[in-house]
């Protein structure tokens, strides 16, 4: 606490300069003079037993997968003021129903469809290790979905699962349906069809994505060689140039081009192996390996 004298505010000399929430009173009648007063000095503080710590003052940060986006208020439970003396009763009764409201705002019906919802996207991120950048995405497109009033008569769930998916395909994260499905524990059919409903009346489009994206997953699960996904990346080229790859499933060309860079480099990895890292049917491989290997010759 800083102590200084200001004779143009209230009349009075003495005021108090709260370093942590950024306020200036005044140290007689405690009207609050300045907020979200910047300090200057350095970060760290010495302490008198020459331990040094670091002060926050940025306080935390927005962010949308928060139902009160972080912006929450926070009222002590003591009635005691800042100087540590106890408040009038009329204050105390001030105070008490500032309390009341501010946990009735808490638990509106608009927080709880968030605070469920944002729940759900906290398990669904850990399972499939989903950046920050998706995660704030999808809080986004959730959010936004809400205020067109599209969750009505619809599961919050399968809403965020399938903004999940959108999320991912437009920050181009390889994360298939099929994951997310697994993750959030609703069917792949239910959440392709909330999917489209969502980007045509969200008019937000995203682009298909790279086979490649997907290379590095299946080979590291099968564990592949580098060699091998240099040359599947190579074949994956070659049929975009060519147009082969248009219009057919990411997942499956880039199980097809690690089996046929694996046949190439003469590794022993079956197509089952593939097939059960990739979540690809034997025979969609066996398809597409038809197509793609009409490249290499």
């Amino acid at each position: 606490m800083v102590k200084k004298k200001n004779r143009k505010t209230c009349g009075h000399e003495l005021t108090i300069s709260d370093f942590i929430t950024g306020e200036v009173s005044c140290g007689r009648c405690g009207i609050v003079l300045s907020e979200k007063a910047f300090a200057l000095g350095p970060e760290v503080t010495g302490q008198p037993s020459d331990e040094y710590r670091s002060t926050s003052r940025t306080g935390q940060k927005i962010s949308l997968k928060m139902a009160d986006m972080g912006l929450s208020t926070l009222i002590e439970s003591q009635d005691i003021d800042s100087s540590g003396k106890a408040l009038s009763i009329d204050n105390k009764r001030s105070f008490h129903r500032l309390r009341m409201w501010d946990r009735n705002s808490r638990h509106a019906i608009t927080n709880q469809s968030f605070v469920s919802a944002f729940t759900l996207l906290d398990g669904i991120r850990a399972k499939l290790a989903l950046p920050e950048h998706v995660v704030e995405k999808t809080a986004y497109l959730f959010r936004k979905a809400y205020q067109r009033k599209l969750l009505p008569g619809r599961s919050n769930h399968v809403i965020l699962c399938a903004t999940v998916y959108l999320a991912c395909r437009m920050t181009k994260t390889p994360r298939t349906l099929t994951d997310i499905a697994l993750a959030g524990g609703i069917k792949k059919k239910v959440i392709q069809r909330v999917y489209r409903f969502l980007a045509r009346e969200l008019d937000t489009y995203a682009q298909s994505y790279n086979p490649s994206e997907f290379v590095s997953r299946i080979s590291n699960e099968v564990r592949v060689s580098e060699k091998s996904k240099i040359y599947a990346r190579e074949i994956l080229k070659r049929g975009k140039e060519k147009g082969v790859t248009e219009g057919k499933h990411p997942m499956a060309l880039a199980a097809a081009a690690v089996y046929l860079a694996v046949q190439k480099n003469h590794e022993k990895i079956t197509q089952t192996k593939i097939s059960i890292a990739s979540g690809i049917s034997s025979v969609t491989i066996r398809n597409r390996v038809k197509e793609l290997s009409v490249l290499e010759n």
